[in-house]
This record gives C-alpha cells, sequence and structure tokens, in this order.
C-alpha cells in the first residue's frame, strides 16, 4: 500500500515494560517515552514462543556466517554433529542479525543441500544500530541434516552512499539427542529441472507424501501489495487483470492437486510506514511459514518410480508479471515393509473459481471482491497394514473492500482470507479426520495530509483452529490468534530529523490447546517496549 494513517500522539510519559526475554510473570520498571521516535530504539521482537527444547544432551553446528552489501549468495558447507547420534528428539535453527544505518526490509532464504529450511525477511535499522533473532523447529528436515550438504544463503542488498546498512547473519543449528515427538519424513526431496519443466520422482513405497511451498509476493512492485490491487477501468496505480485474488496451485501432472490461501506478508517497510514495525513486526515477517498440500492421494500415482510433472503457480497474478517466489520441498513417509506401495488416485475434483471484483466510482473508489474456490482430492494405497484411503478437501474464500481517493491520498482496505481443509484416512483402524480452519485479516488505512503528514492506521490477523478426530472421539486441539494492530505517522520529504514520527504498536500472540497455553502481550510507544506480558 502506498499511503497510511498517523497516530493519536502521546507526549512523554511513565510506563510499565519488562524484561524483553525470560519466563514467568514480567517484571515491571518505569521507563521514559519520548514524544517522538529518535536515532535508536527497541530491538525488535515478537510475541511468539520460543522453540520448546528438550532437556537432552544437545549439540550445535555453525551453518552460516555471512554479511550481505549485495545479491551475491553466501556459500559453504555443512557437516553433522558429533556427539548427539544420527536421529534427534529435535533441531532448532536460530539466526542472529545486526545491522545499522538505513536500509530498505530485505527478503532471504537459506538452503542446505538445495531444501529451504528458513525463509526470512529483515528489520529495518536504526542509525545507531538493531540485532534480532529468529528460531525456526527443522526437525522435520532431519533426513537432509544426516549428511554432509552444500549450503546457500541469501540476503539481497543495496549498499551505496544513501543505503549503508549491512546485514550481518550467524546462524545455527542445535541438535537435541532422543526421538522425536512425531516421526519425522523419511526423505526430503526437491523438484528437478527439466526440459518436461520441474519433475519429481518419490521412491516407490511412499505412504505419505507433503508439499511445502515458501510462497511470498515480494521485490518492491505491485505483486508485494497484490491484496491492493485493481482490474481495468478502476483508477489506481496497482493494476491486475482480474483483481486482487490470488491462489496458490500445485498440480501433478498437469492436473490440479491443492489450493492453497497465500497469507498477506506485510514486511517491515510495507504500507509505506516503516515507524509501524521498527520494533513489533508483523505476522510472519520473520519466519515466513510454507503453504502445505497433502498429496498423499496422489501416492499411487507417483510410486511407480517414474518423475513426474509437479508445478506451483499463483493464479491471478497478470501474465508477464514478476513478484512471486516458489520455492518447494517434499516430505516423504515410507512404508518400511514394502518395497513398492500401489494405489490410485480416485477423485480429483474442483468447482469452477468465483471471481468477482466490482469497481464503483466516486470521490472515494471503491472496488469490492468475493473469490472462492474448493477442491477435492482422494486416493488409496495398498500398504502393508492394508488399504488405507486419503481424502483431502481444501475450500478458500477472499472478500474485500477497497477504497481510494483521487491521487491515492487516502486509501484503505478491509480484506479476509479462509482457508478450510479436512484430510480423513480410512482403512487402517479407527478412522481419522483432521479439520483446520485458517483465518487472515487486514484493515487499514493510510493518509497523506495537505502538509505531507503521512499516517497509517493498521491491523493484521493471523488466526487458526484445528481439531483431529479418530473413531470419533477428539484426540488433540488447538487455537491460533496472532494479532497485530500499528498506528504510526511520520512527515515526508524533510530529513530525518524533521520527521516528527510518533507511533505505537501492539501484539497478541494466543496459542491454546491440548498442548497446553500461551498467551504474550507486546507494546511500543515511539521505539520503546512499554509492555511484554505473559497471561497463561
Amino acid at each position: 500500500m502506498r499511503r497510511k494513517l498517523v497516530m493519536s500522539m502521546l507526549a512523554g510519559a511513565t510506563l510499565l515494560t519488562s524484561a524483553l526475554l525470560g519466563t514467568g510473570a514480567p517484571t515491571a520498571r518505569a521507563v521514559d517515552v519520548p514524544a517522538e521516535f529518535g536515532t535508536d530504539w527497541h530491538d525488535p521482537v515478537t510475541a511468539a514462543p520460543p522453540v520448546g527444547r528438550p532437556h537432552t544432551r544437545s549439540c550445535q553446528v555453525t551453518l552460516a556466517d555471512a554479511r550481505f552489501r549485495d545479491f551475491t549468495p553466501y556459500r559453504g558447507t555443512y557437516a553433522p554433529p558429533e556427539g548427539c547420534g544420527d536421529r534427534w528428539s529435535k533441531v532448532v535453527l536460530r539466526l542472529d542479525g545486526k545491522v545499522k544505518g538505513r536500509q530498505y526490509d530485505r527478503l532471504g532464504y537459506l538452503r542446505v543441500g538445495g531444501v529451504e529450511v528458513l525463509r526470512t525477511s529483515t528489520p529495518e535499522p536504526s542509525p545507531d544500530g538493531i540485532e534480532w533473532h529468529v528460531e525456526k523447529d527443522v526437525t522435520r528436515y532431519s533426513e537432509t541434516l544426516r549428511a554432509a550438504r552444500d549450503v546457500e544463503m541469501l540476503i539481497g542488498n543495496v549498499v551505496d552512499d544513501t543505503y549503508t546498512g549491512v546485514i550481518d547473519v550467524h546462524v545455527t543449528l542445535t541438535f537435541y539427542a532422543g526421538r522425536p515427538a512425531a516421526p519425522a519424513p523419511d526423505r526430503v526431496l526437491t523438484l528437478a529441472d527439466t526440459s518436461a519443466g520441474t519433475t519429481l520422482t518419490t521412491p516407490r513405497n511412499s505412504e505419505r507424501i507433503v508439499a511445502e511451498v515458501y510462497a511470498t509476493g515480494s521485490g518492491g512492485g505491485c505483486e508485494e501489495f497484490w491484496y491492493l490491487t485493481v482490474a481495468d477501468p478502476a483508477p489506481y496505480s496497482c493494476k491486475a487483470d482480474h483483481g486482487p485474488y490470488r491462489e496458490v496451485r500445485i498440480s501433478v501432472d498437469g492436473r490440479l492437486a491443492g489450493i492453497a490461501a497465500p497469507y498477506p506478508h506485510v514486511w517491515t517497510g510495507g504500507w509505506s510506514n516503516p515507524f509501524l514495525w521498527y520494533v513489533v513486526p508483523a505476522p510472519r515477517a520473520f519466519d515466513v511459514r510454507p503453504v502445505e498440500y497433502d498429496l498423499t492421494p496422489f501416492a499411487g500415482l507417483l510410486n511407480d518410480g517414474r518423475p513426474h510433472r509437479v508445478e506451483v503457480s499463483v493464479a491471478g497474478v497478470p501474465a508477464g508479471q514478476p513478484g512471486w517466489s516458489t520455492p518447494v520441498n517434499v516430505l516423504v513417509w515410507q512404508d518400511p515393509h514394502r518395497a513398492h506401495v500401489p494405489g490410485a488416485l480416485t477423485e480429483d475434483t474442483a468447482t469452477d473459481l468465483v471471481n468477482s471484483s466490482v469497481h464503483t466510482p466516486g470521490r472515494e473508489h471503491r472496488v469490492d471482491t468475493e473469490a472462492g474456490h474448493r477442491l477435492t482430492v482422494s486416493g488409496y494405497l495398498d500398504t502393508s497394514h492394508g488399504r488405507v484411503t486419503t481424502t483431502v478437501t481444501r475450500t478458500l474464500a477472499h472478500t474485500s473492500v477497497h477504497r481510494w481517493t483521487d491521487g491515492e491520498n487516502t486509501d484503505g482496505l478491509d480484506a479476509s482470507w479462509s482457508d478450510d481443509e479436512a484430510v480423513g484416512t480410512a482403512g487402517h483402524g479407527p478412522e481419522r479426520t483432521t479439520r483446520t480452519h485458517r483465518t487472515y485479516t487486514m484493515n487499514g488505512t493510510v493518509t497523506l495530509g495537505p502538509d505531507d503528514r503521512l499516517r497509517t492506521v493498521l491491523t493484521v490477523g493471523d488466526r487458526a483452529s484445528a481439531v483431529t478426530r479418530q473413531g470419533g472421539r477428539r484426540t488433540a486441539w488447538s487455537r491460533l490468534d496472532d494479532t497485530y494492530s500499528g498506528d504510526a505517522a511520520y512527515t515526508l520529504n524533510v530529513p530525518r530529523d524533521q520527521r516528527h514520527a510518533v507511533g505505537t504498536s501492539t501484539e497478541r500472540y494466543r496459542l491454546l490447546g491440548s498442548a497446553g497455553c500461551y498467551d504474550r502481550s507486546l507494546t511500543t510507544v515511539q521505539g520503546v517496549l512499554t509492555e511484554n506480558g505473559d497471561r497463561c
């Protein structure tokens, strides 16, 4: 989005804050909140929970040490740890970063043996410098980590007389001895580039196949803000043939195998206002989670030992328009008691895509969008423990109202995306079904006044609920609500020390379920962390 709205201004005040890291009840202390942003602010932090770590023997390996000042990838080598065996209860990746000066937000990736283990973006720095860290559970990639591999990492950057920030990162893996809570995949595969396109060859005894796609719209063009695009004849700076609806699709041999709603990522320079994100980024900005597709219904087709064409596309992107990245990993669980697991795809049914985007002209232009799609795929496998049928149903829906004035001096969006998925298995033991309901929301406005005062008010939500039932009995459940709200303003076209920037931001991350309770809140004012509290 181009413009955004300013917040209510706070004069100096005394509020409560606590130590950023730690457990239990926060320790309160008084802090002075400045009347506006200065040249430095609190290091970036999110309310998301740290990765839980088992109390077992651990070993640590450095994966990368790099300083990014251009688009040259870091290349290195990885060797498995010594002293923790070759089976681990958990593997935790940690990235520690630092940058100072002036710099845009940057998108990056980290690959081990060609497998994408992290996709991330960076915070924008203060002149005095910031430090941040990202943790991720990468136990699912254990098969890749059992052998020596090449390492490639890139956070593409530009350093010149104006943009001076060099991005310095250190990445480690910590391995914990023991057995994982759930069996890790037996194989982690990537797609091969061939003359026929991208192909996949799975083991002939695959009994579960999951594809993960790190889908991100980025690059500074309109696809970074795809949710704001409009179709002709609406007069807006970002165009798309059919409006803002996007859908990440995966196909197998030309047949639609999975659909998903992309998450509406907001990077730390997004919505024209970096003062929103200096301390608390939007959900998923530092740890980009992949879209997952259960391809097990296609396993009978894939298990013939031959390469199959597997392709990912983003529906709704104008032809020839760049801006989306969609790297793919494929996770495979094998039947240990059979060399070949035969089967067949029995259903692959999609509804017609509904996509209505209607422009209403006026002093305030308005585009109302409603879209949706549904796909059901089903197939069976004759495993060593009998015939097992897997059915996956995915239902997507998108609604949004986009309003703006001529010149886009006021520009607002109220949008919601839902992605409902049901995965059922039958034929081996009691029938098992997992239903997941995902909802993403975005509600905000950017306003640019005649005095060049730009204000952004924005709320972003990431919500999901999941229930697993076996034999009709609930065996697991979870409910996530990660909500960010921000309100910031500054003056454009003046030197940094004359911007008179002000801003507040809050994030509350709640995760409840059969695994326990986590509820954490953060609040910032003018870059000062004023609340960091646990509620569970």
